[in-house]
């Protein structure tokens, strides 16, 4: 099998490896955080960066194994990343605090595993409503109280 790419194209994809890797536990600071199930392909991948004109990107340690440089490392893959992360973090809060409160209003023995047409409507309603809260406070209004409800 023989593929072709262009410079522009490698860089990308070099990209989509290091994002691809930081989602599955590596972290390039840490070569030894490399997920098994990747590690040979990546290597692979990283190691045809300076054929490829993309010897900036990628860089071998002293066990000659690459890794990706500072430079894929905080670029746009970075903000992709940051991005992420964001959002997951917002949209995994909501969902966790309305499904809270739905279990709280309703009783977790009334829940069944398929919310009714009403448990639904009501989740999005609370989800509705930690979104506003969240967008205009973000988390200055969320306060932890220790050993229960208080």
């Amino acid at each position: 099998m023989k593929f072709s790419f262009t410079q522009k194209e490698y860089a990308r994809l070099l990209e989509l490896v290091h994002m691809g890797l930081w989602v599955a536990g590596a972290r390039p600071e840490d070569p030894a955080t490399m997920p098994e199930r990747y590690a040979e392909l990546a290597q692979k991948l990283f190691g045809l960066a300076e054929p490829l004109g993309c010897a900036d990107l990628v860089e071998m340690d002293v066990n000659g194994q690459y890794f990706p440089t500072e430079k894929l490392t905080t670029g746009a893959a970075n903000e992709k990343i940051d991005r992420f992360v964001e959002d997951a973090f917002w949209g995994e809060l909501v969902a966790r605090l309305a499904e809270r409160d739905l279990r709280s209003e309703f009783g977790a023995t009334k829940l069944s595993e398929e919310l009714t047409e009403d448990e639904e409507e009501r989740l999005a309603a609370l989800e509705d409503s930690y979104w506003r809260e969240f967008e205009t406070k973000g988390v200055d209004n969320l306060v932890v109280l220790r050993g229960g409800k208080g």
